[in-house]
């Protein structure tokens, strides 16, 4: 009798713990679903991909829910499980590299419209900076965060987060205005 009268108490207390939880998940997906994607996409620069490694993210996040302490750490704390899911995706892939120089492919973007080829072009200028440089200035631009943000998921000191924003601003800006007067000479 002691058993059952335990089991009947306890039931309700999981099933409102569990509920609580699904309400908090789904107010977090709710809530940064896109700034996650939209990191992920500018990361790999596939659609697909950026979708499962968002999918993984949350996945992962949902696991791990109760360790988040603070729901206003949420977007860093998903930003960070999204960087680790992506190195992961590096350390299972065994790359195929062709004599094929990337620059020489066919432009896929080709037919699509103007935004979208001035975006597949910015992209391209942003994928040439050194990733420690890349990687701080997309924190900063994608996913709004500040210099002690990005210092904290990057593990690195303020000053050097803020001297390499610096350098990937200036470093973008040459490389664009580099394109912009070989358009203009092309032209």
């Amino acid at each position: 009798m002691f058993a059952n009268w335990r089991n009947k108490s306890v039931e309700p207390a999981v099933s409102s713990d569990m509920l609580s939880k699904q309400r908090r998940y789904n107010s977090l997906v709710k809530a940064l679903h896109a700034d996650i994607f939209r990191y992920a996409f500018w990361l790999c620069g596939e659609k697909q991909v950026a979708e499962d490694i968002t999918q993984e993210t949350f996945l992962r996040a949902w696991r791990a829910l109760d360790s988040l302490q603070d729901d206003k750490a949420a977007k860093a704390w998903l930003i960070t499980i999204l960087r680790r899911e992506n190195a992961r995706r590096f350390e299972r892939k065994q790359f195929d590299y062709a004599d094929v120089e990337q620059e020489s492919l066919e432009d896929h973007l080709a037919s699509g419209t103007e935004e979208q080829t001035e975006q597949y072009w910015l992209r391209r200028q942003i994928a040439k900076l050194d990733i420690e440089y890349r990687e701080p200035l997309l924190l900063q631009l994608i996913g709004g965060f500040s210099g002690d943000e990005i210092a904290e998921l990057l593990e690195l000191n303020r000053n050097t987060v803020m001297t390499r924003l610096f350098r990937a601003r200036n470093q973008l800006k040459e490389l664009l205005e580099k394109t912009a007067v070989r358009g203009q000479s092309n032209g």
